[in-house]
């Protein structure tokens, strides 16, 4: 019952924060639930952040397989100082979403506070929610910090 509840909770905190994905995530768990469907969940633990980074990285790809990246545009990458921080920015940001997962897999129940952190840079900072995983990634490079900072101070 109580999942039941928080899942709602995150259906309207979605809905106030305009992030579709939580409110549509939550939404189908809901409905798994009530159709006595429970015996998947497990299933979806494992196999849903594969299928949804599976998914993600066929959306960034689709470019390619339509051509609409052209080889000059691919070279011009290697070759100017904004392509060469691209590079970097995206390195580092898989980098970051690598630690992120990481960390959602010892500690799950941290996505509760990184919905509503979202639902707070959405609301109050005007910002846009780009998935749990950069803002796990965030995170766990925050947590390494505050370790590394307290642990000098004691």
């Amino acid at each position: 019952m109580y999942g039941d509840i928080l899942l709602v909770v995150l259906i309207i905190i979605g809905l106030i924060g305009r992030s579709h994905i939580i409110t549509t995530a939550a939404c189908v768990l809901l409905i798994v639930k009530l159709i006595s469907l429970e015996r998947f969940l497990p299933t979806i633990e494992r196999r849903g952040l594969e299928l949804g980074l599976l998914f993600l990285t066929m959306g960034v790809l689709v470019p390619f397989a339509s051509e609409r990246i052209s080889y000059k545009d691919v070279v011009s990458i290697f070759t100017s100082w904004p392509g060469i921080l691209a590079l970097l920015g995206g390195a580092i940001a898989t980098y970051m979403n690598g630690r992120g997962l990481a960390l959602l897999k010892i500690d799950p129940q941290l996505i509760v506070g990184l919905v509503i952190g979202s639902i707070f840079g959405i609301v109050f900072l005007k910002g846009i929610p780009v998935g749990p995983l950069m803002a796990a990634g965030i995170t766990a490079f925050l947590l390494k910090l505050f370790t590394f900072v307290f642990d000098k101070i004691k």
